[in-house]
């Protein structure tokens, strides 16, 4: 007979469709100033990190996401010093950006300094870099951290939640705009835009707003099975440099389990009712 605690979380990620995790322990849970965070462990995942419900990041899958929103731009610029993550409390995109010796600084903003606290915490293996010298940690507003930055970052990267909430206003034309200002003048960025499956019109928004300020933008896509429908997209806006035409010899060497230069070209690849969205 089976002994486990059954304890059963469910993420309703439409209104009729759900993922569903066993869940051993749950670490913390509490409402801080700006969301719902739950910090537990899995039988299948491991430790998770819950905000509003919604899964935010996994022990087993986090790589995934961490690696293709941080080496799909750095790579792109051929020289990226100073780096903006807005969100990202995990330190799952710090962790990776930490990989690419040309960065010399890299700023994450996080409003909510509960997520920060948390995943140093309960997820030692994404958040280890957060205490990095070259790493600036800002708990405050992206929004008006983007708002109040000129000419200052070569690559800035959006690691928000869905855009419910805190996260709403980061995904609208204005904060393109914004980002569009902070960056230099052969600046990348890059923001994660959920699913085709369930949100498709989400993605023709961002898409269509983002190629009115950038003159190449471009989406691609990544398995993330935790995350609605396991299909998740990421739009890129570069001022530039067109993430499909990186020279072999400008990819290094670095440690990863998803993102290698192959798969950095193929991830522009898209099934055609996702390519249909980006017109």
């Amino acid at each position: 007979m089976d002994q486990k605690l059954k304890l059963w979380f469910t993420e309703h990620q439409t209104e009729d469709y759900g993922i569903t995790f066993r869940v051993n322990h749950v670490y913390e849970s509490e409402q801080t100033e700006f969301q719902r965070l739950e910090m537990v462990e899995t039988d299948e995942f491991g430790t998770m990190l819950l905000l509003d419900g919604m899964v935010m990041t996994t022990d087993k899958d986090e790589f995934v996401y961490h690696e293709m929103v941080a080496h799909v731009p750095l790579f792109t610029h051929p020289n990226p010093k100073h780096v903006l993550v807005v969100g990202g409390g995990d330190g799952g995109v710090i962790r990776e950006i930490m990989k690419h010796p040309s960065v010399e600084k890299a700023v994450l903003v996080d409003i909510d300094g509960k997520v920060i606290e948390y995943s140093k915490k309960y997820l030692p293996n994404i958040a280890g870099e957060l205490d990095n010298p070259r790493v600036e940690v800002i708990v405050g507003d992206g929004f008006m951290h983007i708002a109040e930055s000129e000419n200052e970052y070569d690559v800035i990267m959006v690691d928000s939640t869905e855009p419910v909430g805190p996260a709403a206003n980061l995904f609208t034309k204005g904060f393109y705009a914004g980002i569009s200002r902070a960056l230099k003048e052969d600046g990348i960025f890059v923001a994660q835009t959920d699913n085709p499956w369930f949100t498709p019109e989400l993605i023709q928004t961002v898409q269509r707003d983002v190629k009115e300020i950038f003159p190449i933008t471009k989406l691609y896509t990544a398995n993330v099975p935790t995350y609605p429908s396991g299909m998740w997209t990421f739009t890129i806006g570069s001022k530039q440099y067109d993430p499909e035409a990186v020279a072999p010899e400008r990819f290094h060497d670095i440690e990863t389990k998803y993102y290698t230069p192959k798969l950095h070209n193929a991830a522009f690849v898209l099934p055609k009712f996702v390519e249909d969205l980006t017109k």
